[in-house]
């Protein structure tokens, strides 16, 4: 077994039982790539079992803190039921759900989702890919599954010096492979291909907020909507279901989406199809986000309630200051549309911008547009997409529910 020893001083984030070590940390030892390292303190301490990554600046993933663990298949089912059973006791109001969240459960750079009877599953780390065909079998049993779509093509291959890969790694020959599938979700209904979706197919970690918004909309007798960076309409589609429920949906009520994709919009439209709701009530503008606001300022428009769920602008923290601009200037835009005792449900999932950053920024925003509110609610990633007390870096999606003064 190869050994991989830190500077000293470099072992206190291990002994916490926290998972990367990063190429800073390292005096010497070096591995092949997704190699089983043991991982030592500068006084030969054992820190942990990792697996090497040569490219990446996380040096070293580490799979198990425990001594007498040995990686290997064994270890790897064992977690993977581990995961499967907590998943199983949250009870997810979906047939749609995240097994496997990389390193909260303790399998660094495997990402795993449940779509109804498929499975699909990002492989993102070194480790994880050294092990794919293991880990793929070892999904097949536990899950009682027979279609397993790989989407290794996320950005995050390339710093761990892997090529994407996208395809099926398991599915019976008589199957044709379709890959566009009807997940439900609390009382909705929502298509999806895991091919072309976003992520493994679809924004899973939103679940709850969706839900909340249709909520809040049947609650509150919202008529005019703005979701923005709509997607495929989820939220769009819990609004007008919240309108319909209370009898909303007449001639003044609305909902207007917008995107930059013109293929998501289709789908939106689709979804709202599936779930029975009157698309006459729904507009669809494939456009750019924050020209739009400008233009509905521009003519009087307002809103009682505003989605703002716009996509990665700060990857790491160091991108976090020209991200918090970009987050700043659409929520002051989202402001000045805001209604008086309207409501902004304002979203980001930036890894590099942290809860209280997000709140300030916010604040600034509202500064700007020269309003206060009142911070109603706080949201996170749904609780299949847990963060653990020894890796705060799981908290990546954070939201707010303001309610405008």
């Amino acid at each position: 077994m190869k050994t991989i020893q830190l500077k000293p001083g470099k072992e206190r984030s291990a002994l916490r039982g926290h998972p990367w070590v990063f190429d800073t940390a390292i005096a010497k030892g070096r591995a092949d790539p997704g190699e089983t390292v043991r991982v030592v303190a500068s006084d030969d301490r054992f820190l942990g079992w990792g697996a090497f990554s040569p490219t990446s600046k996380i040096r070293a993933r580490i799979w198990s803190f425990e001594e007498a663990e040995r990686i290997d298949e064994g270890f790897l089912e064992r977690r993977l039921r581990t995961a499967w059973a907590m998943r199983q006791r949250l009870a997810v109001p979906s047939n749609a759900w995240r097994w496997v969240h990389g390193e909260a459960d303790g399998l660094p750079g495997l990402i795993v989702d449940v779509y109804d009877d498929t499975l699909s599953a990002q492989f993102l780390s070194s480790g994880a890919e050294r092990f794919k065909s293991a880990i793929a079998q070892c999904l097949l049993d536990i899950s009682g599954r027979s279609r397993l779509y790989e989407r290794s093509d996320s950005g995050v291959r390339q710093l761990e010096g892997l090529a994407p890969v996208k395809g099926w790694l398991r599915r019976p020959e008589a199957d044709e492979g379709h890959t566009e599938l009807v997940i439900q979700e609390h009382q909705m209904q929502l298509s999806l291909d895991v091919a072309e979706g976003h992520k493994t197919g679809y924004y899973l970690d939103q679940r709850d907020a969706r839900h909340r918004l249709g909520q809040v909309v049947a609650q509150r007798g919202c008529r005019r909507v703005l979701n923005c960076y709509g997607y495929t309409g989820g939220f769009t589609v819990s609004a007008l279901m919240g309108m319909q429920q209370q009898g909303l949906l007449d001639g003044e009520a609305s909902v207007i989406t917008v995107d930059s994709s013109g293929p998501a919009l289709a789908r939106a439209e689709k979804n709202l199809a599936l779930n029975g709701v009157a698309c006459e009530q729904a507009q669809f503008w494939d456009a750019d986000v924050n020209a739009s606001l400008r233009r509905l300022i521009q003519e009087g428009k307002s809103f009682e309630a505003i989605v703002l769920d716009p996509p990665k602008f700060a990857p790491t923290a160091a991108h976090a200051e020209r991200a918090a601009r970009a987050y700043k200037d659409i929520n002051r835009l989202a402001f000045k549309l805001l209604e008086p005792g309207g409501v902004l449900f304002t979203y980001s999932c930036s890894g590099g911008i942290g809860a209280e950053l997000f709140h300030k920024i916010v604040a600034s925003a509202g500064t700007d547009a020269r309003v206060d509110g009142y911070i109603i609610e706080r949201f996170f990633a749904a609780p299949d997409h847990p963060m653990t007390l020894c890796f705060p870096e799981g908290e990546y999606l954070k939201g707010l529910m303001v309610i405008k003064k």
